[in-house]
């Protein structure tokens, strides 16, 4: 996963059913960046990815081991 930028939050967020306006996406792309930009180094090579969903299934699928 990369540094989203706001029409990606925009985006996601409108698909969830959250109307945002760009300056809230915006602020949202600037904050959450930092922490994406943190697990580059690592992404691909974690047993789930970093969009929260797929965690829950990560997660379950771990469980039924």
């Amino acid at each position: 996963m990369t540094r989203p930028s706001a029409r990606h939050v925009k985006a996601i967020a409108e698909a969830a059913g959250v109307a945002v306006e760009n300056d809230v996406a915006e602020r949202i792309a600037g904050s959450i960046g930092p922490a994406l930009d943190g697990f580059a180094t690592v992404a691909g090579t974690l047993p789930f990815d970093l969009e929260p969903a797929t965690f829950a299934l990560a997660q379950a699928e771990k469980a039924a081991r």
